[in-house]
């Protein structure tokens, strides 16, 4: 009979995640392009190697039993391991991370970030990229989970969290803003709080998938119109759907041509943010290729303030 150290290899973790996945053995034969019977023939070993049950087959659906879920986690966490001894193994070969992905803020101009991306791959590297768009405190937490390995835009962290390296990216100006045609264009400055709250407010997701996602320039009790993207919230608010801040360079254009119109509000403190960027501290073997380049790019002040001002419009 087969050991459970012979029978427990990453494709047959991986064959246990699809039978999860479709719920039957036909179902995972399907995925897989195989046979069932060689389906249940790898599960049979499985069990028998580890004298357990993984699956209950008592219904039409193939369910976990509790061993059956708990191989299931404790395999996940392995074939993560596997990748990461791959990841780190390429590493220390070329130099060049495997993935490397740069967690941005919404506030920060895209056009900038794909400009450096596009300067990125003319250095043919080995490394795949990934940009993750993030908002919020989603962007800090992108880089403190570890599904970020450098992050731009973040707000409100000065240095503290550990683990951390962070450097200033800039100082962000914001505009309140409305279409022309919105009751808050006629409003007299500066617009004070009784005033905003009876007026729909539209405000980007925070991205982030822990604890209490942070607003930012809303009013207890306002209605608010939440959207996934900053461009998004533009085009809200020239629609005349709510107010709301815009970062100054994005609003400029739109702001010059009379498709917005801006207003002083009584709430000076969330018209200025000062924004940084920042990355894991990294171990022994040093900073990836990847990420110095990344951060060779950031020490331009030129590069800082594209990041900031670049917006063009659509």
């Amino acid at each position: 009979m087969p050991t459970p150290r012979e029978v427990l290899t990453p494709d047959a973790l991986s064959l246990l995640q699809a039978v999860a996945d479709t719920g039957s053995f036909a179902g995972a034969a399907r995925a897989l392009g195989v046979v069932p019977s060689a389906v249940t023939y790898r599960i049979r070993q499985i069990e028998d190697a580890l004298d357990v049950l993984l699956f209950d087959r008592s219904s039409r659906q193939a369910r976990l039993t509790p061993a059956g879920d708990e191989l299931l986690c404790a395999g996940r966490q392995l074939l993560r391991e596997i990748d990461d001894v791959a990841h780190r193994v390429k590493r220390v070969a070329t130099g060049w991370e495997a993935e490397f992905t740069v967690a941005v803020d919404c506030v920060l101009a895209p056009t900038a970030v794909m400009e450096l991306a596009e300067a990125f791959y003319t250095l043919a590297p080995t490394t795949r990229l990934r940009l993750r768009d993030e908002a919020l405190s989603g962007t800090r937490e992108a880089l403190i989970s570890g599904r970020a390995d450098l992050a731009l835009g973040l707000v409100g962290d000065d240095g503290t969290t550990a683990g951390l390296q962070t450097r200033p990216l800039g100082d962000l100006s914001f505009v309140y803003a409305m279409a022309p045609h919105h009751p808050l264009a006629r409003a007299r400055e500066p617009v004070r709080d009784e005033v905003l709250v009876r007026h729909r407010g539209v405000a980007v997701a925070d991205t982030t998938q822990r604890g209490d996602a942070l607003t930012i320039g809303l009013l207890a009790g306002q209605d608010v119109l939440t959207v996934h993207s900053m461009r998004a919230k533009l085009d809200a608010l020239i629609r005349g759907l709510g107010s709301g801040f815009l970062p100054e360079p994005l609003a400029r254009p739109y702001l010059e041509t009379g498709r917005l119109v801006s207003r002083r509000v009584q709430r000076q403190s969330t018209q200025s943010v000062r924004l940084l960027y920042a990355w894991r501290e990294v171990g022994p073997l040093g900073p990836g290729r990847a990420l110095q380049w990344w951060l060779a790019q950031l020490e331009s002040a030129a590069t800082r303030t594209a990041l900031l001002e670049r917006h063009r419009l659509p």
